[in-house]
């Protein structure tokens, strides 16, 4: 005998409720237990220091001096700054015939970092890649 004559059959559906749940959970739980790896934009090498003899050829040393007013010298004699193109031809003129000369860059404790950049810059279009810092050191 069919009691249910006049029932239609209803279609089995799959609930997505408790799917959603277990989703969120395993996504959840993969964020909490995944290391995430820090990369850095900057590949950094420190330097190292050492007690090493100097050489026995020195380069000639040019001096560049900046102080906070962006005034700058070169060996203790004033130069004009007009330009990276300017002051690049001031250190040609210090350096005379020696090819590499080391610049050393003295720049004052409230120099502006653009007035250091334009003294890099500048031995960088001279064609000098030795370049150091002038520091003194910390009172205690």
């Amino acid at each position: 005998m069919n009691f249910q004559r006049g029932r239609s059959r209803e279609e089995p559906e799959i609930n997505l409720i408790p799917m959603i749940d277990i989703l969120l959970v395993i996504l959840i739980f993969m964020m909490v237990t995944t290391t995430y790896a820090n990369f850095s934009g900057l590949q950094i090498n420190l330097p190292q220091a050492g007690g090493d003899t100097p050489s026995a050829k020195v380069n000639k040393q040019i001096n560049v001096s900046v102080d906070a007013t962006e005034n700058y010298a070169i060996d203790e004699k004033p130069a004009l700054y007009s330009g990276v193109e300017s002051l690049a031809a001031e250190l040609h003129r210090a350096a005379g015939e020696d090819k590499e000369p080391v610049i050393v860059i003295n720049a004052d404790a409230k120099a502006t970092h653009q007035s250091v950049v334009n003294i890099m810059e500048a031995a960088r279009l001279a064609g000098y890649s030795s370049i150091t810092f002038k520091t003194e050191k910390r009172s205690k």
